[in-house]
């Protein structure tokens, strides 16, 4: 039983018997072969658990968090024969996902804020204002990746480097780089309050 079965959701990723008509409506689970089919169920044995908690973190919240992981697996699906490494294009996909997610959080709480606003002149300040999602979010992919990877999801330099098909030594300097540019993004917006 999967991590997202024993906490009541409903997860349905593959059927176990080929679906009568299925490859005829398109669908490309139809048209798996029996050895894809378990390298699939493996992976998501595998992997949703460590991925749907990761997700979870990020967006803080377990509805969304599931509703994620399974659109990454769904589109990972829909690529399934080309890729070399799944596992790392999986977490792409989830990493777009969640910011596509924190883009649309941030249109909502814009729009709140506006919709709020009074007209009395409360002192602004920046600071108490910084998102650290909008900051993170405000990385190049080569930096936010490993970032996300690294210090969300939990995963030793090794791990990333290897989902990233990236050395590791690259991945630390990605990493500092990011967290160079996040100190001083940080530092810009304490400097403007």
């Amino acid at each position: 039983m999967t991590a997202a079965a024993a906490a009541g959701h409903v997860v349905t990723l593959l059927p176990l018997a080929p679906q009568p008509g299925a490859a005829s409506r398109g669908d490309p689970v139809g048209t798996f072969r029996s050895s894809d089919r378990a390298a699939v169920e493996e992976l998501f044995s595998a992997c949703y658990p460590r991925l749907a908690g990761w997700v979870r973190r990020l967006v803080d919240d377990d509805d969304t968090a599931h509703e994620i992981a399974s659109e990454a697996f769904t589109r990972l699906l829909s690529r399934w024969a080309g890729l070399d490494n799944p596992q790392s294009y999986l977490y792409m996909i989830a990493t777009n996902l969640v910011r596509d997610h924190w883009r649309k959080s941030g249109r909502e709480r814009r729009a709140m804020r506006t919709a709020g606003a009074s007209d009395d002149n409360t002192a602004y300040h920046p600071v108490q204002e910084v998102d650290v999602r909008e900051l993170i979010q405000s990385l190049p992919d080569r930096l936010r990746n490993p970032f996300l990877l690294h210090y969300y999801g939990g995963y030793p330099i090794r791990d990333v480097a290897a989902l990233l098909g990236r050395p590791e030594g690259t991945i630390k300097a990605d990493l500092y780089h990011a967290r160079a540019r996040l100190r001083a993004a940080l530092g810009e917006a304490g400097a403007d309050a």
